[in-house]
């Protein structure tokens, strides 16, 4: 993480205000500028937590607030302790300490252990801009709230950054949904991680999603969640790469040749300049003639195929996940449109169009034809060509990319429902 310190702005300035409001030190807005109010905040925390009270954010501030963004802190087990007593002293609940501490007798807890606190506050934020960095927090804080759910790397990025998913339930069907694809298209990262926390949150309490036991789901379903397909591209557009860094003066540099694309909220590709969903192999050469016909020859914020299907290391990454496991359904998120499309081209997979009408009536989104231009090469092309099976791409919410926070209450909404229906008639 960057050292931050007054005048500071960006999402890492985020990530500290959320952390700050969630342990009570700062009373908001996140706003990713690093104000007075901010420093202050700053500065109380350091005091409170013997560290210089500087207001300046380094290494050792960023530990401290570590818990904060991973959503945990342990405690030693002192005697007369119980769960609920341990609830009640933390502002948290039984059921969240005991998810997190499988095999521990709440009524006889080993003196001088280690045990794990969840804090009460839901994981997954609705109201920061997302990059890499937070998409790691939550994972890691799912796996230690969940220990249940499991975190696990499926390749790398352009730039070295783990491409990493989330897996949960036990049950034979094996169902993959992912996220970001298109780096302006973030706002489908908190949109999947939202469902992902709910459906556990659900499964500790025995309760429901959308009407469904998520304990009947889990039992039936083994999800796997691929949050964060395209980092580079979101860190991009998100501002995480400072503008001296190598990776943002090579996006430049391809975003110069097309000034009618805005830079950097107009960038859909990778780091690179290939377009990770116009780069898996369905008609990749159809859609290589067609973006090449509309100008992108080369590497570009958006339209550029690469330079061979699975070029791009992020759709092979996705492409070999894909072929090492036996997904009966995938459903891949993109925005916007609130529309749902479910062929390709003139195959349509057995139950299909079934499926898609229940996920269409739960949601109130549209069932689509894929314009003619992008009906190649993307992931759901290419699963339902290989596997003829149900493959979705849902367009969620309606706007300009990027969409607005503002916009990802409503599709949490409409979406959290579309997908227990996926999960249910997979």
């Amino acid at each position: 993480m960057k050292t931050l310190r007054y005048g500071s702005r960006g999402t890492d300035v985020e990530l500290l205000q959320l952390a700050l409001i969630r342990g009570g030190w700062l009373a908001g807005p996140i706003d990713g500028s690093f104000g007075a109010e901010t420093q202050n905040a700053v500065r109380r925390f350091q005091a409170a937590y013997g560290l210089a009270a500087d207001g300046i954010v380094g290494p050792l501030t960023w530990d401290a607030l570590d818990p904060y963004l991973t959503g945990y802190f342990s405690v030693t087990i002192r005697r007369g302790d119980t769960f609920l007593r341990l609830a009640r002293r933390y502002d948290t609940t039984t059921a969240a300490i005991a998810a997190a501490n499988p095999g521990m007798d709440p009524q006889n807890l080993p003196v001088g252990e280690e045990l794990i606190i969840p804090y009460g506050f839901d994981l997954v934020p609705v109201n920061v801009h997302y990059t890499p960095d937070l998409v790691d927090f939550i994972l890691d804080g799912l796996a230690v709230r969940y220990p249940f759910a499991h975190p696990q790397k499926y390749g790398n990025s352009v730039t070295g950054t783990p491409l990493r998913l989330i897996e949960f339930g036990t049950g034979e069907t094996e169902v993959l949904i992912n996220a970001s694809h298109h780096a302006n298209e973030w706002i489908t990262t908190p949109l999947v991680l939202k469902f992902a926390e709910t459906v556990l949150k659900a499964y500790v309490n025995g309760g429901t999603v959308a009407g469904r036991s998520a304990r009947e789901l889990l039992g039936r379903v083994k999800l796997y969640i691929a949050p964060l397909v395209n980092p580079d591209g979101v860190a991009l557009v998100n501002g995480v790469f400072d503008k001296r860094m190598r990776e943002y003066r090579d996006a430049l540099a391809i975003a110069r040749r097309w000034p009618l694309i805005p830079f950097p909220e107009g960038w859909k590709a990778n780091i690179a300049g290939t377009d990770p969903n116009l780069n898996y192999p369905a008609d990749w050469e159809e859609a290589k003639r067609i973006k090449f016909a509309q100008g992108f020859t080369s590497p570009a914020p958006r339209d550029y195929v690469g330079e061979a299907p699975l070029s791009a290391p992020e759709s092979r990454a996705l492409y070999e996940l894909t072929l090492a496991h036996d997904f009966r359904l995938t459903v891949s998120y993109h925005t916007q449109g609130e529309e749902i499309y479910w062929k390709y081209k003139d195959i349509e997979p057995e139950r299909g169009r079934e499926i898609a009408e229940a996920m269409a009536e739960s949601s109130g989104y549209a069932l689509a034809e894929v314009p003619e231009e992008s009906a190649n090469a993307g992931f759901r092309d290419w699963f339902i060509l290989n596997y003829r099976l149900p493959g979705y791409t849902v367009e969620a919410g309606k706007g300009t990319n990027p969409l607005p926070l503002s916009e990802l209450p409503k599709m949490i909404d409409e979406n959290i429902p579309l997908m227990v229906t996926a999960l249910e008639l997979s």
